[in-house]
């Protein structure tokens, strides 16, 4: 039933833009042109959707995801834009209609203005040739965001720390291996102290990560590399014969973070010393609102003193105001990923930062402070189901911690 009122939206949505084409153009090529590629579009999709629910997602279920969802955004902005032009026509016409001087030889309905039509396909383009560009271009369009972050109660052997973040791999999306292992070597370029990776290492199954062992665990660091899970590493959205195999795959990841060089912590923390002092690494496993809630704050905190200086990672942010804010232990910084930023949104730093992201998630991308205590959210080195990103790009996070007054 949900498909069938998917593919009348659908077909509504198909009828309502081509009236609008037809109101730019009457080249019978362009149109025809216009319905071969959008026809194209969507039996891609809807055969791509048929064999996922067979065979599982993969990279041609992607794609014909990615130019989909381009098509339809098309054709939703021309709707909406165009649908108060309509109101209008409407309007217009049952006045027509019921006036004393109808004399029922005026039109029907006013034809729609050329105009308008044009506006709103012009407008519409926009969004379709983005998501367009996001799949060919913005997907690896690393970029490096650094932030210097001061406390008052940082060690003083640690002024000057450097920590590099990535989050949210998801190996399984990876197409390029070229353009991976640009981002590899752009984390190892900035030479930090520490590598910390904050959760999704694979979309599903622990096989999808064992290609890229060997360029992963090129990553190096002083004082090593740590990591979590996040929510898809568990295999929950998998289909599994039996409970052993799915405990088998998750396994295998372990192995393969630890073949990575990442000491992977469940519910557990790690000091780093440095000139006889230290600041504690602590890694919870996943906990989100909605989502698996296996994290154990209290046991990851158990080896801890209430005045170290505490790092958490913790995959999800909402697990941040939940637990972590509110904990008798202060934890000076939180490291999260997951929300991807939503692959989508514009950001002009001083300017504006938006995403749809926002309407899910409080904290969804840089950094955020509640009383004293900050939380870094990364945008993701990876992508998932979309095979693109549009002006929310992958990152590497770079933090210096310093000593001093506390201040953002």
């Amino acid at each position: 039933m949900r498909w069938i009122i998917f593919g009348a939206i659908t077909v509504f949505i198909q009828l309502y833009t081509y009236q609008a084409i037809r109101a730019v153009t009457k080249i019978k090529s362009l149109l025809i042109g216009y319905w071969i590629i959008t026809l194209g579009i969507l039996g891609n999709f809807f055969y791509a959707a048929k064999l996922a629910f067979e065979n599982g997602f993969n990279h041609s279920v992607a794609y014909a995801l990615g130019t989909f969802l381009a098509l339809i955004s098309f054709q939703i902005l021309v709707v909406f834009l165009l649908f108060f032009e309509d109101i209008t026509r409407l309007s217009k016409t049952l006045y027509v209609f019921f006036s004393s001087d109808n004399d029922r030889k005026k039109p029907f309905l006013p034809k729609r203005r050329k105009l308008l039509s044009q506006i709103g396909l012009g407008l519409a383009a926009l969004p379709f040739s983005s998501l367009l560009f996001g799949m060919v271009y913005g997907k690896y369009n690393y970029r490096v965001l650094k932030y210097n972050l001061v406390y008052d109660d940082l060690p003083d052997a640690f002024d000057g720390f450097t920590i590099s973040q990535i989050s949210d791999i998801h190996a399984g999306s990876f197409d390029n291996p070229k353009k991976v292992r640009y981002g590899i070597d752009l984390i190892n370029e900035q030479k930090s102290d520490v590598i910390l990776f904050t959760g999704d290492m694979v979309n599903d199954k622990a096989a999808e990560i064992l290609s890229w062992v060997e360029p992963f665990s090129d990553l190096k660091a002083a004082y090593g590399k740590f990591s979590i899970l996040g929510n898809h590493d568990y295999g929950d959205y998998a289909d599994w014969e039996s409970e052993e195999e799915k405990r088998a795959n998750l396994k295998t990841l372990f192995k393969a973070q630890k073949e990575m060089g990442f000491e992977l912590l469940l519910n557990e923390s790690r000091y780093l010393e440095k000139d006889g002092q230290k600041i504690a690494m602590v890694g919870v496993e996943n906990w989100g609102q909605g989502y698996k809630q296996k994290g154990d704050l209290n046991k990851a905190l158990s080896t801890v003193n209430k005045q170290d200086f505490k790092i958490v990672m913790s995959h999800d942010p909402t697990h941040w105001e939940a637990e972590i804010v509110p904990h008798p232990f202060p934890v000076q910084l939180t490291l999260s990923g997951h929300t991807h930023g939503m692959q989508f949104g514009i950001e002009i730093p001083g300017w504006i930062k938006w995403s749809p992201a926002k309407w899910r998630y409080k904290q969804w991308a840089g950094i955020y402070e509640v009383e004293n205590q900050r939380i870094n959210v990364n945008r993701g080195f990876g992508y998932l189901a979309y095979p693109g990103r549009v002006g929310i790009w992958p990152e590497v996070t770079v933090i210096t911690l310093k000593k001093g007054k506390t201040t953002v």
